[in-house]
């Protein structure tokens, strides 16, 4: 009897084990599913007939208010679910994204779909960070790595798959189908969240950081906003949320420093090389988002693709994502964790160097390699880094490290369409103005603007040459865009380097 019953507590061990990987990986997706699913749906949402009618300043902010306020909150939420237990926060998380996706799909006006995106983001912020405390906690040591491994290939595939399923929505269905598919996944996981076991927490209860949690929450939505407002024009408003949100997360370090239960201790990443992997997830994220964009308009716009053709051939980037997942553990056991991470990083890094050389002749084949490649070093470097950092924290803090990890992803993706998108911009103009001579100043304004208003420009009025020199200035734009992210990209590698030295020592 003893036997077997130590026999059926293990079966129901590794069966809780698997419930909770499962639950964590759908609803980590989720989250991620959200920051970029909406935006395929933008023409539809501004058009008074078949959207909300929605002017561009409000589209603007339904797009950003999702990361912002998901920013802000994933902090708090890993400090709640150190205290409370991961459980106990990711099912309030759901039921908070589930009510605000169905009020963003019942959304009459802009301002509606301003508020309901931000409540999806405050959910998702708790959510998040209680996914990875489950996937760490819910498995023995020695089946935490490859976890890890496919908690971070949701999150890199989901940065790729977005805009791809929501284009498939919006060909089947109207635009409420992007918030509506949130729906029967949120169902799905409140009733598999019943038998999900309530994790013991780790020691006693600590009080809540109150201040910390203002201040982190404040600090981290005015960076985000000014991020995302200088990425589409470098405004008084704009500079002045980057100052307030530097200066904000400036006194939120020093109080978390001097703070007697600060929600994360700040000398965990002097102490467990938190600092290097931190910044190696950033500047995976700026990179492999900012290359996404970019890319997205030049399939659609120099080589007129369909934005489902587009989607498909960037899925390549999630495929590599999933095969570099898949290899990094055998490469860390034959090469070291701290190889591997630097060898994916400097894989993706190189791969921004071969839009250098892409034009309007290049075979789609050669993008769907060369996105490939960039998904596969991304994805080799993303499970050694996570699990090397959150392995290498005290119990009572992964959830707030979780937290800290989580919050690199989006802000990583924000910083990297904002600043790439910025440089993208200003080379566009300067390249396509010689062309402008002889518009009309409307049309001329248009086509200044971008690369897609260039070409409207050029049917409305007849001048199909616009069309070719808007294509030339949008490769040009692109190639100095990639040289400086080849560039910055490369120089992060040096800086990242000497930060990985511990992280070989959390691989388990």
């Amino acid at each position: 009897m003893t036997g077997s019953a130590a026999v059926s507590g293990d079966a129901t061990r590794v069966a809780r084990g698997r419930l909770m990987l499962v639950v964590a990986l759908v609803a980590h997706t989720l989250v991620l599913l959200d920051n970029t699913i909406m935006n395929v749906a933008i023409d539809v949402l501004a058009d008074p007939v078949r959207g909300v009618g929605a002017g561009t300043g409000e589209l603007a902010w339904a797009v950003s208010a999702y990361p912002l306020v998901f920013a802000a909150v994933t902090l708090t939420g890993g400090a709640l679910a150190d205290r409370f237990g991961a459980s106990r926060v990711l099912l309030p998380g759901l039921c908070l994204l589930g009510a605000a996706s169905a009020a963003a799909a019942l959304s009459p006006d802009g301002g509606a779909l301003i508020a309901a995106r931000a409540v999806m983001g405050a959910g998702g912020g708790l959510i998040a960070p209680a996914t990875l405390t489950l996937v760490t906690a819910g498995l023995p040591p020695g089946r935490r790595a490859r976890a890890v491994a496919l908690w971070s290939s949701a999150a890199g595939v989901a940065v790729a798959v977005g805009p791809v399923l929501g284009g498939l929505l919006l060909v089947h269905f109207a635009w409420p189908a992007v918030f509506l598919v949130n729906l029967p996944i949120v169902g799905g996981l409140l009733l598999l969240g019943v038998f999900l076991p309530r994790l013991p927490v780790p020691g006693r209860l600590r009080p809540l950081d109150l201040p910390g949690a203002a201040l982190s929450g404040l600090g981290l939505a005015a960076l985000v906003g000014g991020i995302v407002q200088s990425g589409r024009e470098v405004t008084p408003v704009a500079l002045l949320a980057l100052a307030a949100g530097a200066v904000l997360l400036a006194v939120f370090v020093v109080h978390q420093l001097r703070a007697r239960h600060p929600a994360f201790d700040m000398r965990l990443l002097r102490k467990h090389g938190f600092g290097g992997g931190i910044l190696g997830l950033l500047l995976s994220f700026a990179g492999l988002a900012g290359q996404l964009f970019y890319c997205a308009f030049f399939l659609q716009g120099v080589h007129r693709l369909t934005p489902g053709e587009a989607g498909f051939v960037m899925f390549a980037a999630a495929v590599g994502i999933v095969t570099g997942n898949r290899v990094c553990s055998p490469a860390v056991d034959r090469f070291g964790a701290r190889g591997t991470v630097l060898a994916g990083l400097v894989a993706a890094s190189l791969t921004y160097a071969a839009y250098l050389f892409f034009d309007e002749r290049t075979p789609i084949a050669l993008v769907v390699a060369v996105l490939f490649v960039q998904g596969f070093g991304t994805g080799l470097a993303f499970a050694p880094l996570t699990s090397g950092l959150v392995g290498g924290l005290p119990d009572d803090r992964a959830g707030a490290g979780a937290a800290l990890a989580t919050v690199t992803r989006p802000l990583g993706s924000t910083i990297g369409v904002a600043v790439l998108g910025t440089v993208l911009t200003l080379a566009y103009r300067t390249s396509v103005a010689p062309a402008l001579g002889g518009l009309p100043g409307p049309a001329a304004e248009q086509a200044r603007g971008s690369a897609e208003g260039a070409r409207a420009a050029a049917a409305a009025l007849g001048r199909p040459e616009l069309i070719t020199a808007a294509d030339a200035a949008y490769v040009h734009a692109m190639h100095v865009t990639a040289g400086w992210a080849t560039a910055v990209s490369l120089a992060g590698c040096a800086v990242v380097a000497p930060g990985l030295r511990r992280i070989g020592r959390r691989w388990s």
